[in-house]
């Protein structure tokens, strides 16, 4: 199929899967944070201190997790580079999977973020491995689609923490709220055994090889003069997108439970009922938001190889735009709300396709990982300002009227597209 190997698809799905299992356990914590932080605070579920310290701990968390993230992907863009990608990749992928687990034994919330710690580095390092992997394998003519095709793990990762949640906090153990969240940590062993599954199967890939024993990568080099332009637009163009992805996401369940609770109080619930309503609608709100990042990143194969590069990013941050205006800032009833997480999804999260194809794109092999690493995760630094300003802000008010303001993030990120460096047509570097 499309002039693809057999090996080829293998390595695809080795990547897939990593960088779904990647977003599955980065996700977990907010689909737990309403049950989770009150506990270890020592706060009544449900309460006004409660949602307030959630809405707080939830962006301060996520925070840590982004700066946590860009350490781990510029360390192991490094490692990725110097070690091999295969090797790379197996590595955070346990890495992550262990600091999640290990977040079910925490007992206050500075274990907590200690645990969420250890897991953002091996999330932040395992997406420049498997996104310079693909990239290398990949027949030149399918390296857009492998790209795309990679980051169609993003929505699949959420499906499975949404649905994982759903099941035990909401199934499972209905009942038990204090404990539950525990559990759903646990599942984040998952990807450790998909990594001892897929190793046996891989190798490192021929042009890493043909160029390792002259590699002697160093972050300095992508900012020399043959780089830094790259680099520079690069990690810009990335610190849009991860803004307006970061901010909306991280409070989808949050939003959710209390639209939820509004429309729980109107009908006349009693508490049973109300927390059956809460864990649908985070249900629906995260699913809609995860099917319209699924769409919208299989677009950018079309976008990109149609019209290019720049008029692509154009498009998306232009949607991402008009889509939370229109989400967080028009009034509708709470349940079409829900609905509209979807457009949100299209080109908020859609827009991230592009870069495993993208930023591969711009530097050479024996940089590859080190370039696209450092551009993909450096901006989460400033990126993770968002999550924390977005909880910070909601506490004091609602998180709905605060993301409203989120729209400008990709607005302003119009400004820049002018400037993106097209690729659209040119071969992968050695």
């Amino acid at each position: 199929m499309w002039g693809i190997t057999r090996y080829q698809w293998l390595v695809l799905f080795a990547a897939w899967l990593g960088w779904g299992f990647d977003v599955f356990d980065g996700m977990l914590f907010n689909y737990v944070a309403p049950n989770c932080i009150p506990t270890l605070l020592h706060l009544p579920l449900g309460s006004a201190a409660a949602r307030s310290a959630t809405l707080f701990w939830t962006g301060a968390l996520t925070s840590l997790l982004l700066v946590g993230w860009a350490a781990g992907g510029i360390l192991f863009g490094f490692i990725c580079d110097r070690f091999g990608r295969m090797r790379t990749l197996m590595l955070t992928m346990v890495l992550y999977a262990v600091g999640t687990a290990a977040c079910a034994a925490a007992t206050n919330l500075w274990m907590l973020a200690a645990f969420r710690l250890v897991a953002s580095l091996g999330i932040g390092g395992e997406w420049a491995a498997g996104a310079s992997m693909v990239a290398e394998v990949m027949p030149e003519k399918r390296r857009v689609e492998g790209g795309a095709l990679l980051y169609t793990a993003a929505p699949f990762g959420l499906f499975l923490a949404t649905f994982l949640n759903y099941q035990v906090a909401g199934v499972w153990f209905a009942n038990d709220s204090a404990m539950s969240w525990r559990y759903v940590f646990l599942f984040g062993l998952l990807p450790a055994a998909a990594a001892f599954a897929v190793r046996w199967f891989m190798h490192e890939p021929e042009r890493w090889q043909s160029v390792k024993v002259r590699s002697q990568a160093r972050l300095r080099q992508i900012f020399t003069p043959e780089l830094r332009r790259q680099t520079l637009l690069g990690t810009l163009t990335t610190i849009v997108a991860l803004a307006a992805w970061w901010s909306c996401n991280a409070f989808i369940p949050v939003i959710a439970t209390g639209l939820a609770r509004t429309e729980a109080v109107l009908r006349g619930y009693q508490q049973s009922a109300t927390f059956n309503l809460i864990e649908h609608w985070k249900l629906t709100a995260t699913v809609a938001f995860n099917l319209g990042g699924l769409i919208g990143t299989l677009l950018t194969i079309p976008l990109a190889k149609r019209l290019g590069r720049r008029p692509m990013f154009g498009w998306y941050f232009a949607a991402s735009a008009a889509a939370i205006f229109a989400t967080f800032g028009i009034d509708m009833p709470s349940s079409t709300r829900l609905y509209m997480f979807f457009l949100v999804g299209v080109p908020v999260f859609g827009v991230f396709g592009a870069f495993p194809f993208y930023l591969t794109e711009l530097f050479p092999t024996r940089l590859r990982a080190t370039g696209s690493g450092f551009c993909y995760n450096i901006g989460r630094v400033l990126a993770a300002v968002g999550p924390f300003v977005v909880g910070a802000a909601a506490a004091r008010g609602t998180a709905m009227q605060t993301v409203f303001y989120v729209g400008f993030a990709p607005l302003l990120g119009l400004l820049l597209v002018p400037f993106i460096i097209e690729t659209r047509g040119g071969a992968l570097a050695d």
